[in-house]
């Protein structure tokens, strides 16, 4: 498998990484692909590797679980 690293890659090759990639999402995704493109215009432009963009992006995710609210220390009760 050839490397996706920018230092290994052409601008050409990083715009074809990145639409084969919301090429296969397409059919699941109703409008959002131009979004998603978007997202990885870094890449493509050669600013910030893949595993970058993906770290920012599931940081970014926030859980619809919400856990407990804690007041205090439950030891002494």
């Amino acid at each position: 498998m050839k490397s996706i690293l920018i230092k290994d890659t052409t601008r050409e090759e990083r715009e074809q990484i990145v639409a084969e990639s919301i090429g296969n999402i397409a059919g699941l995704c109703d409008g959002c692909s131009p979004g998603m493109i978007e997202m990885y215009q870094d890449y493509i432009d050669g600013r910030k590797e893949l595993r970058e963009i993906n770290a920012e992006f599931r940081a970014g995710y926030v859980s619809g679980a919400q856990g407990p609210e804690h007041t205090g220390c439950l030891a002494g009760e």
